[in-house]
Order: structure tokens, then sequence, then C-alpha cells
């Protein structure tokens, strides 16, 4: 079995569902008490989000690249970002590691296309809704995106980082996000990526009318079919 390397910390809430459904997935299809080989390197997420906010992506790249060869030279034979957003600085990372990165966004893509819809509806962070880096690489899957209106974009964010990265989940925050995925159909949405690592915490399912596609999950599942391949 290869040995996994994650970016993690952005935030922990997400990084330890990437380690529980990495795990279980694993002994599903291995059996017993197998599990899987792994390495982190954990941020301090508060460093991370200030960088953010002042627009210093260089020195994300930077820092998240150093990490990933941590985790390379540590024995680490492919590398996660384990959030949606950072892989806005996935080039700088992938420029200092010679593994592969596996991007969170192929996974969605190949997921949506799989099901044969075309029109992505986004629930992300403002960074991963307004900026091209998310939707050219579905565009080179040949799929089209949709994003909330302005004002939602903004309340979607404070929510991502105010409530969910705080491990706080509301039912107010939920059925406002279930607001926005009908707005999202009207717009042409096939299906809704919950393309946040934290809102698999907040909505599931049975909280949309349209087909939903968490990125934690398929980026998690994955890096098990990678670390299980020949």
């Amino acid at each position: 079995m290869k040995t996994i390397g994650i970016l993690g910390g952005m935030s922990w809430e997400s990084s330890a569902q990437y380690y529980a459904i990495i795990n279980r997935e694993v002994r599903k299809r291995r059996g017993g008490i197998v599990s899987a080989p792994l390495l982190m390197h954990s941020f301090d997420f508060d460093a991370i989000a200030a960088l953010q906010r002042a627009g210093d992506w260089d020195r994300l790249g930077e820092m998240l690249a150093d990490a990933a060869a941590g985790l390379e030279h540590a024995g680490a034979e492919v590398i996660l970002i384990a959030t949606n957003t950072m892989h806005k600085v996935a080039p700088a990372v992938e420029e200092r590691i010679d593994c592969p990165l596996l991007h969170i966004a192929d996974p969605l893509a190949q997921a949506f296309t799989a099901a044969r819809h075309d029109t992505v509806g986004l629930l992300a962070t403002r960074f991963t809704m307004e900026e091209p880096f998310y939707a050219d690489r579905l565009a080179e899957h040949g799929l089209n995106v949709v994003i909330p209106d302005a004002a939602d974009r903004a309340e979607i964010h404070r929510i991502i980082f105010d409530e969910l990265c705080a491990g706080e989940i509301r039912e107010e925050s939920r059925q406002f996000c279930c607001k926005v995925i009908e707005d999202l159909s009207a717009l042409g949405a096939h299906g809704i990526a919950l393309a946040c690592t934290e809102i698999m915490l907040l909505i599931d399912q049975e909280d949309s009318a349209l087909p939903l596609f968490d990125t934690t999950r398929l980026h998690a599942g994955a890096a098990v079919d990678f670390a299980l391949s020949n």
C-alpha cells in the first residue's frame, strides 16, 4: 500500500474527516484491522487565513510547497491538499515535488461527468467561487460552473470561516445553504459541488433536490484508489 501525504489543518475539522474516511475505506476494501499509511503536515489555520485575507498567495505557495517536499522526503508517494481553496497554489506545490499531487477538482469532475451532468453549482469559500483557478480546472473536463450571487457568496464564506472551521453547526446556516442550492438550480446547475471541505459537516443529500458531490469524500476516495493501485 502506498503512503499518502496530506497537507491539512485548513481547517483541522475537515482534515479529521479525511483521516477517518481514508482509513474506513481502506478497511472496507482490505478487511480486518488494516489502516492506511498516512503522513500529515497540519498547519495553524489562523496563520493561513491571515495570509489569504492579505492576498499573499506567493507566501502561501511557498509554505505548502515546503511542507509537501517534507512529506515526500518522509516517504509520501502522493500528496493531497486537504482543502479546495488552497488548490489556488497547487502549481507551486507541484513544482517542488516529484510524486503526484492529487488535485481535488479532478475526482469531482470525474464523478460529475460519470453522472452525465455538465453544469456544476459551487458552494465554497469566496476565493474558490470567485477566482478562476477552480472553474478553469473543471472547464478542462468540459464542465460549466454557476455560482451564487455576491451577497450569498459573502454569507457562505462567513459560515465556513466563522462557524464550520470553528466546529459550529447551525440550523439557520443549513437552511440558508439549502435556499442557495435552490437558486443555483434555477441558474441551471445539474448538481452541487460541496467545494469546501467543511460544508459536508453542514448539509447532506437529504437537504437537496439536486445531487450533491462532496469533494472531501471524493478526494479521500481517490487517494485510497491511488494507495491501493499497483
